[in-house]
């Protein structure tokens, strides 16, 4: 089997989840199992390899994010449900003023977007933003792309969340440090691309027909009387980050034959942080506001079924990196990529947005594309595995387009023409895209 003939049929697997997905409208679960099948019968492995393989992938997978995925669900559905969200997003407009709005819509979506999902983020939120744009006559665009730009990016660049965490497994790179680096690369991008983009791309002042439009949502209010206070939200929120950032600063803290270095890590490793933190939510955001238990239990049962999705695709992700493999195509793929000229920084970056841009799912993005740069790092372990891990994601950021449902959530919401939002929202992506990449190049020569 030659090189060229192993990169056509990696070519038409790729090839076939981006018509499976995007014009066909086949669910990403199943695009990656056809194409997983393509490339096992296209390089010629035998029947039985190709099962096993996919099975060690998709448990391999699994068996690391399952679990993290599930109590991450439960955090921010307990910030959402109490009230916590909005709570930081009110406390942050009183402390900035409307003056400054989107820099506190920026920095609630950066904060609040920790525990919860891009959707769900944003609808959560935009309740908020209805109430300051019709109080202080401001375009809701001013407001809103701020808040999904920086939603975006954490979606993408931060664990818990499922992405960033899968492909920081897949990597075998440090969660401590993949969070140190999101959080040093976000930032900036989330503030280029937000606050600093809408104020040369978007009129402050709201257009004619946005109050009419705010009329007819009556139901945009916002109580926060019965909500936490913004202190113990905040510690919820990053008390799972404090503690995985806990475990990689130990490892130049303490000596490793310790008994504190042993259960730093424990209480350091995602699995152990999130149910530390989900047990402390349980009571700082539900217990302490008069919740009984079998209110949480309800809670929690509504967080599992929309993880089915998310869950399989990452498995079956996982499942075609290790068909990738068994088949040889991998080992190819390392050869060609290795004597490529291209920084293996932008090689990432650029494979998970040409993914992103073609499928429309940045959680398909980022797990393929970590896929295609895992061959390299078997052959250059010298590369930064965590800088890799944010470069991939910070493809991923851009061109969230038609394709993708992130662009509908946020026109819809705002009430925005189709070529409003292209402009606005996706142009947004797209420099944070590059932001972050140049960020995260900047970063490289540091660490």
């Amino acid at each position: 089997m030659t090189p060229a003939f192993s990169l056509s049929v990696l070519g038409t697997a790729i090839l076939l989840i981006v018509v499976l997905i995007s014009k066909l409208r086949v669910h990403p679960f199943l695009s990656l199992m056809a194409a997983s099948l393509l490339v096992g019968v296209g390089t010629g492995m035998p029947p039985t390899a190709m099962v096993a393989a996919f099975e060690k992938g998709m448990g391999g997978t699994l068996g690391f994010l399952a679990g993290v995925i599930g109590l991450g669900s439960i955090l921010g559905k307990l910030l959402e449900e109490s009230g916590g969200a909005r709570r930081i997003a009110t406390t942050l407009l009183d402390v900035l003023g409307e003056k400054n709005a989107s820099w506190a819509m920026m920095l609630v979506g950066f904060i609040a977007g920790i525990p919860v999902f891009f959707e769900v983020g944003f609808v959560l939120l935009i309740p908020l933003i209805y109430v300051v744009a019709r109080q202080a006559r401001i375009n809701m665009l001013f407001l809103g792309a701020p808040l999904a730009t920086s939603l975006m990016v954490v979606h993408c660049i931060l664990p818990p969340h499922p992405a960033a965490t899968a492909i920081t497994g897949m990597l075998n790179a440090d969660i401590g440090k993949v969070i140190v680096y999101g959080l040093i690369v976000g930032l900036p991008t989330a503030v280029i691309a937000g606050p600093v983009w809408v104020r040369f791309m978007c009129s402050r002042q709201a257009p004619e027909g946005q109050q009419q439009f705010l009329a007819e949502r009556s139901e945009a209010t916002v109580d926060d009387k019965a909500s936490p206070g913004f202190g113990i939200t905040l510690a919820t929120v990053l008390l799972p980050l404090a503690l995985m950032v806990g475990k990689t600063l130990s490892v130049t803290l303490l000596a490793k034959e310790s008994a504190a270095y042993e259960w730093v890590s424990f209480f350091g490793n995602p699995l152990i942080a999130l149910a530390l933190s989900v047990c402390f939510a349980y009571w700082s955001l539900g217990l302490r506001r008069g919740l009984a238990m079998g209110d949480l239990l309800n809670l929690t049962h509504r967080c599992f079924p929309p993880l089915a999705g998310i869950l399989l695709i990452i498995g079956a992700g996982g499942a075609f990196n290790d068909i990738l493999v068994g088949s040889g195509i991998g080992k190819v793929l390392a050869d060609v990529l290795s004597q490529s000229q291209l920084n293996p920084i932008i090689l990432a970056w650029l494979i998970a947005g040409l993914m992103h841009f073609a499928v429309g799912s940045a959680t398909v993005a980022m797990i393929s594309a970590a896929g295609m740069v895992l061959p390299v790092l078997g052959q250059h372990p010298e590369y930064n595995r965590e800088i890799l891990v944010i470069a991939i994601g910070a493809g991923a950021i851009g061109w969230t387009h038609i394709t993708d449902s992130a662009f509908w959530v946020v026109k819809e919401y705002l009430g925005i023409s189709l070529s409003e939002a292209i402009k606005k929202f996706t142009g947004a992506t797209v420099l944070a895209s590059f932001t972050a990449l140049g960020c995260t190049l900047l970063l490289a020569n540091f660490v």
